[in-house]
């Protein structure tokens, strides 16, 4: 009785604080669509920083540990990741033989007092080019260690490298999530896509950090390493563009290890979850593919029983989290697919209410660029995500915001997914700024042919835009749209109600200054029957009608109903 009295006080001083602060919450919706134009005081991007910048260039000597990272394993054990030794490019390489260095984590929940000790696996790997006048690539060795028996909410203090050396990192220190429960949940958890290395990413994981998440989930596209040729000199916004003899996508891969220095300062001390984009595909002429991406970074795929870093879940607190492959099989008889479900009939909502699902390339999309690209992917997968009730999406790739309102195939539906695309995150390739409801605008279905997957663009069906490939004005499904660099902050208040805040760029020494803002309410009592019953829901939901999204109309309502709550309890 006490733990329902509870519940009940924790939600109406949500509604309270919403309502007082006129956030709106997803029960308002759904929102007449809003376009927040593109700034031209702002430029659209800004070039990479060079290899010899502070924060990209070398620190340490040979065999001491660098680009430190932390990532989840299980609620009470973490991935600890880091390089040494020097790598190599050039027409001959030597790779280093990985078992030269040992790979040791000491631990303890005081500074310089390490109870535990671990030890685990180390790799390398090779970027070969066979061309005339390209270069080759061997990297340093990559350590990964899992260190287990955690606490939970804990702050634990760590070295990594090899005491026998003896070349061992300086201290760092992280703290623990909770265990998976309703009642609790990470206090930040920062979402960013599309990073690159550009001054305006510096302005992204120098804002993030100022916002002090306790989890990364970074939705793919990291370094940019494929912007350049393998001989290095200046990146490009387009490659095709700038390099049209080249006789392969090719890479510069010491960008790889300017990314993993510049994100030690965040990702030594808090974990990051990633999934693959476009960007890490990285083909070699031998047809390997993704190794950067598959060597450099430890997840969970053990531990949810994916067996591949290209897709896998895990648990944070009352959240569990489900990382998809957009450049995998995702097909129905796909081996994704047949994980997906495994992981989905494994859920148990009661201890971890809340269902996110993260992959690079989003589903839902009005910008021009990559519209309808992933559409084979939608087509196969949709339904059971709508099945299981997930409750938001993450999606990078389009470089830009939007944010949908709940919407289940193209039809606006009170118990679909919140769909965000935060591909904002500040690289070479610059903002997207057009709209495919623009005059003009509306991609061909012969353009945005994906990288991975069939092409399975079509004109809709239904809806104001029947018959169309394009809407000829924002979609109904678009909430809120801005072309503007930024990152993402998700605060999960309790089962029910989680704030999300995208942060832009520009308003980094502003305060209280936010680009968009929302609460999400999940409402399973609303969206417990089957899909099949969606259409019928959608007529009998209350609360189901349109408002505008920077202004609550029912704010007042609320704000009596609330106060009356609290007086009675």
């Amino acid at each position: 009785m006490e733990g329902r009295l509870l519940k009940s006080l924790t939600m109406m001083m949500v509604i309270l604080m919403s309502a007082s602060a006129k956030i709106p919450t997803t029960m308002d919706g759904p929102f007449n669509p809003e376009t927040r134009k593109f700034d031209p005081s702002l430029r659209r991007g800004s070039d990479d920083l060079p290899m010899n910048h502070t924060r990209l260039k070398k620190n340490v000597t040979s065999n001491f540990p660098e680009q430190i990272a932390l990532a989840l394993s299980t609620p009470n054990s973490m991935w600890v990741s880091w390089i040494t030794g020097d790598a190599q490019i050039g027409k001959n390489v030597t790779p280093l033989d990985p078992s030269s260095v040992a790979s040791e984590v000491w631990y303890g929940k005081k500074s310089g007092v390490y109870s535990k000790k671990r030890h685990g696996v180390s790799v390398i790997y090779n970027q070969l080019y066979p061309f005339k006048g390209l270069l080759n690539y061997t990297s340093g060795i990559i350590h990964h260690v899992k260190i287990d028996g955690l606490v939970p909410g804990t702050t634990y203090y760590y070295k990594c490298g090899d005491s026998s050396i003896p070349a061992m990192s300086d201290e760092r220190l992280f703290k623990t999530l909770p265990l998976p429960s309703p009642n609790a949940y990470p206090s930040r958890i920062g979402v960013v896509g599309d990073l690159g290395l550009t001054a305006n990413t510096t302005t992204t994981i120098d804002h993030l950090i100022q916002n002090d998440p306790s989890l990364v989930v970074m939705v793919g596209d990291l370094s940019y390493a494929n912007q350049y040729l393998t001989t290095g000199g200046d990146g490009a916004s387009c490659f095709s563009c700038a390099f049209p003899d080249a006789p392969i996508r090719e890479t510069y891969q010491p960008r790889w290890d300017g990314w993993g220095r510049f994100m030690e300062p965040l990702i030594s001390r808090v974990p990051m979850m990633i999934i693959e984009g476009n960007h890490e595909i990285e083909p070699q002429a031998s047809g390997v593919t993704f190794e950067s991406y598959l060597k450099r970074f430890a997840v969970p795929s053990k531990e949810s029983r994916s067996n591949t870093n290209f897709y896998y879940s895990f648990d944070a607190g009352g959240i569990h989290f489900i990382m998809l492959g957009a450049y995998i099989d995702y097909n129905r008889t796909s081996a994704q697919y047949s994980w997906l479900q495994n992981d989905l009939t494994k859920l148990n909502r009661s201890v971890t209410p809340w269902l996110v699902a993260a992959w690079h390339s989003p589903w839902y999309n009005s910008y021009s660029s990559h519209y309808q690209e992933f559409e084979c992917m939608r087509l196969e997968m949709e339904e059971l995500l709508y099945e299981y009730h997930v409750d938001i999406v993450f999606s990078g790739h389009v470089h830009a915001y939007e944010r949908m309102n709940r919407v289940y195939n193209y039809s606006l539906d009170p118990c679909g997914p919140v769909y965000i695309t935060i591909g904002d995150g500040g690289n070479i390739e610059k903002v997207d700024v057009e709209y495919a409801d623009e005059p003009g605008k509306c991609p061909s279905p012969s353009d945005n042919i994906p990288e991975f997957g069939g092409v399975c663009h079509t004109n809709f069906t239904s809806g104001p835009a029947k018959g169309k490939f394009c809407w000829d004005k924002q979609p109904e499904w678009s909430a809120f749209r801005e072309s503007s660099f930024g990152h993402g902050i998700l605060e999960v208040v309790n089962s029910t109600y989680a704030l999300w805040t995208w942060h832009r760029n520009q308003d980094i020494y502003k305060e209280n200054n936010i680009g968009d803002q929302i609460y999400i309410v999940r409402q399973p009592e609303l969206c417990s029957v089957s899909p099949q019953l969606s259409q019928t829901k959608q007529s009998d939901a209350t609360g189901f009608g349109v408002h505008d999204s920077h202004g609550s109309s029912s704010c007042f309502l609320i704000f009596v109903v609330a106060f009356t709550w609290l007086h009675f309890l």
